[in-house]
């Protein structure tokens, strides 16, 4: 036999002594798949009431104040001021989009409710809602929405990219929902 470890003649003995009458073990042949989590899709009736939970914070009579000059934003009071700053710049990539084109406002509200709801679900820090110029309807009703809404941080007119003065990009504290 020869010596391909390097090993001493009686360190090889003294081995061999030590493992006299063990048997080899045979090979077993079952292979052990990690267990998946199984992925499911919510119920209608789940995401139906999450849409009407998101929805609930918005009213029509409520004016929160909102800058009027330059572009339309928002930070929620007690937020980090840089994140504004970042939001006009374009740091924030858009993983959800809204249009709200054609939509009543109802409709559109529901809408927003239901996008809020569903980036908390999915643990969406950042997206984007295109409201569209129109009649300003819209233009002027979602700011005034999202401002209401606790679970939004903040938001500001989105950069040309995203849809420029006709969308905003928000930000949602997904953090915060998580702790509840």
């Amino acid at each position: 036999m020869k010596n391909k470890f390097g090993l001493q003649d009686d360190e090889i003995h003294l081995f061999k002594e030590a493992i006299r009458g063990t048997k080899k073990i045979r090979q077993d042949q079952i292979l052990h798949t990690p267990p998946r989590a199984k992925v499911t899709q919510p119920s209608n009736k789940k995401v139906f009431q999450e849409q009407i939970d998101a929805s609930f914070y918005f009213s029509d009579e409520f004016q929160p104040q909102l800058e009027s000059e330059g572009p339309t934003r928002y930070l929620k009071p007690g937020s980090n001021p840089y994140e504004l700053k970042k939001l006009r710049r374009g740091d924030y990539i858009p993983e959800l989009f809204l249009d709200l084109h054609g939509l009543t406002q109802m409709e559109a509200k529901q809408e927003i409710g239901a996008l809020i709801a569903a980036c908390l679900r999915e643990n969406v820090f950042c997206a984007c809602i295109m409201h569209g110029h129109g009649k300003h309807i819209l233009k002027q009703q979602t700011p005034l929405w999202l401002a209401q809404h606790p679970d939004i941080v903040a938001f500001h007119q989105a950069p040309k990219e995203w849809g420029g003065s006709a969308s905003l990009l928000l930000l949602i504290d997904i953090e915060e929902n998580s702790r509840r």
